[in-house]
């Protein structure tokens, strides 16, 4: 048990309620600040793309005796389902047998994780709006508006899990020597639905990850435990096949019906949807440092915010807590020692699970209609159930391991060019899991 502090969490967000739990339970008193009402008293839809919880957030949930609470309210996905112009549907299965990962809805897992805060004892203070942090003493600043009267909240340390756009990172960034950087992908989101059947069936198989990809946009869909699906709708914001080009009724139907046929009976308020919900912006965010002396540190997407294309942007920030708590175990009253082990650790994974996220989104969108890479794929599978021991493909060792993301780009961009290789081995499609594959392989890997 460490020597109790007064702690200030900025922001209620998963990150933020789940950081919360952990510092009661070491000891502290927490406070958690949030600018936005209680979500468990709100309508939350429309913007919102699901969560997958992997090995990574799973583990940060068993340390402290979450994950089976956090289970009951998912449903696990072992495959994506790709669905093609023609509407022929294709399966590829993420890892071994028995290995899934677990669909879950944004705004049900945050309700249920600020339940499970306040039943440890944490205390949350909605409609709060945190303008400015004093970085020497850790004092917020708190008031109505931007411009108003302030007043001043004295705590021994706050820790800035605001997101994105962090108001706690902003005051950092006003230091010399802090590297902050961000990118707006061209693309963006759009929320559409799938309702559950009469009977409360999913309408789809609810154990796969559905995507429609369609090259430079796509439309992916992911289960929820009432039998609806919530769908998310990739595109660009501007130029032919955007959000832009479609302005009407008739240019939506029509476009759904060329490039999307076989939603026509599973989104039935498509139109509604589609002009009802806003069209929300994906961004690339890095920063460093991530902390200030022993008073302040920042975690999740308020410094390291990344594209949701590898289901990982959640389970990051929970394995941030991870490493943090372990280096409190370590360094015991030391923050300063705890907030630079933390953010050196962690600080090239974020990097590197940003990139990883960043390429899956042309695997999603354009190769997972590609004939090629699903054989690739199948090699690859084949390959590594022969040789668990040599080969765990990319996916796997992001997802279903605890292995460092640095690790997994370096040994993915290895393997990649390994199957460059073998893929130019002749009539491919019917040696693919033969002896000279095999060899082949081993050779490359030396």
């Amino acid at each position: 048990m460490q020597e109790s502090k007064k702690i200030a969490v900025v922001g209620s967000g998963l990150v933020g309620s789940l950081l919360a739990i952990y510092l009661k339970k070491a000891g502290h008193t927490v406070h958690v600040f949030d600018r936005s009402p209680d979500i468990r008293n709100i309508e939350f839809s429309g913007r919102s793309i699901n969560l997958v919880m992997s090995n990574r957030g799973w583990k940060a949930l068993e340390d402290i005796g979450l994950d089976e609470a956090i289970r009951n309210i998912g449903i696990p996905v072992d495959k994506r389902a790709i669905h093609l112009v023609d509407s022929a549907l294709n399966y590829q299965y993420y890892g071994k047998e028995g290995e899934a990962i677990f669909s879950l809805s944004r705004g049900i897992l945050n309700r249920k994780m600020i339940d499970l805060a306040e039943a440890a004892g944490v205390e949350f203070f909605f409609e709060h709006k945190i303008w400015d942090v004093t970085l020497s003493d850790a004092t917020l600043h708190i008031g109505d508006t931007e411009r108003g009267e302030w007043d001043e909240l004295q705590y021994d340390l706050v820790f800035g899990s605001d997101g994105a756009f962090s108001r706690v990172r902003h005051r950092m960034q006003r230091q010399s020597m802090f590297n902050y950087s961000q990118e707006f992908l061209k693309i963006g989101y759009k929320e559409l639905h799938i309702p559950a059947n009469a009977d409360g069936t999913h309408k789809l198989d609810k154990n796969s990850l559905h995507i429609w990809p369609r090259g430079e946009y796509m439309l992916m869909a992911l289960a929820n435990t009432d039998g609806s699906f919530t769908c998310t709708l990739f595109m660009p914001h501007e130029g032919e096949n955007s959000f832009e080009s479609l302005k009407d009724k008739e240019t939506l139907e029509a476009y759904f019906a060329e490039h999307f046929p076989d939603t026509a009976d599973v989104i039935p308020d498509l139109v509604e949807d589609f002009f009802k919900n806003p069209t929300s912006y994906l961004v690339t965010m890095k920063c460093f440092p991530w902390t200030y002396e022993d008073k302040v540190a920042l975690i999740g997407d308020a410094c390291h915010a990344i594209v949701p294309f590898y289901g990982q942007g959640m389970n990051a920030g929970f394995e941030d807590i991870t490493i943090l708590h372990e280096m409190m175990q370590k360094h015991g009253n030391d923050w300063e020692t705890i907030f630079k082990a933390y953010e050196t650790s962690r600080k090239p994974n974020a990097d590197a699970i940003a990139e990883l996220s960043y390429r899956n989104f042309m695997e999603m969108s354009s190769k997972t209609a590609d004939a090629k890479f699903l054989l690739q794929k199948k090699i690859e599978k084949w390959f590594s159930e022969k040789h668990p021991d040599k080969w765990l493909p990319l996916y796997s060792r992001v997802t279903f391991s605890l292995r460092p993301y640095a690790e997994a780009l370096a040994l993915g961009n290895q393997q990649n060019a390994i199957m460059e290789e073998v893929m130019k081995i002749k009539n491919i499609d019917t040696l693919w899991n033969s002896e000279v594959v095999e060899n082949k392989i081993i050779d490359l890997l030396g």
